[in-house]
């Protein structure tokens, strides 16, 4: 006898549909992590990038602080000869020595070499601003001596400060103090002859 049992369609295509969504939901899932991560790593590049530029801004003010007391102690040179009478005997006028980057041999024999040109012309009072550490030992040839901490000490003891700035206000307060006519920036690489100095 035939089978007269209807056999009825096993209901597959839903299962087949759901499971379909399930697997696009995650593919949807782990595309917007993937554009989660990128926009993470957006936002810190960008950070970055602010930071850099705001470093570089800094550099750049500090540039340009250093050009105007480059430019006001330009000046200075060119009014060393003008020395303002006064009734008592006039004072020796001062000149400043920037003596910054020497090691200290180099700024003792820049210090004996000044001493001689003051022997055979002293028409100045010497006032030298150096980093040199050392400086104390220099003190009994007769120069009067500044101290600035080098560079990379106050940036190691002061990284909240600009070493600029400092220079800047210790020149400042240096024209101030000492009432200084010229200024005389001593190239590290070729510190002046006793030739030069007379000149």
């Amino acid at each position: 006898m035939p089978d007269t049992t209807a056999h009825l369609p096993v209901a597959r295509e839903p299962q087949a549909t759901t499971q379909r969504a399930r697997w696009e939901l995650a593919a949807m899932g782990s595309r917007l992590r993937l554009l989660e991560a990128r926009l993470v790593d957006e936002k810190r590049r960008n950070a970055e990038l602010r930071r850099e530029r705001d470093r570089q801004r800094r550099r750049a003010e500090r540039l340009r602080l250093m050009r105007v007391v480059l430019r006001r102690l330009r000046p200075a040179r060119r009014v060393s000869t003008t020395v303002t009478p006064a009734l008592p005997p006039p004072r020796t006028p001062a000149h400043l020595y920037v003596v910054i980057g020497l090691e200290y041999e180099a700024v003792r024999e820049f210090v004996l070499t000044l001493r001689q040109r003051l022997l055979v012309d002293a028409d100045h009072r010497p006032v030298v601003l150096t980093d040199c550490p050392s400086f104390a030992l220099l003190r009994d040839l007769g120069v009067l001596l500044e101290y600035l901490p080098d560079r990379a000490t106050w940036e190691q003891h002061r990284p909240d400060r600009s070493w600029e700035d400092v220079l800047a206000e210790r020149l400042s307060r240096l024209y101030r103090d000492h009432g200084t006519v010229r200024t005389i920036i001593v190239d590290r690489a070729h510190p002046p002859t006793l030739a030069e100095l007379l000149r």
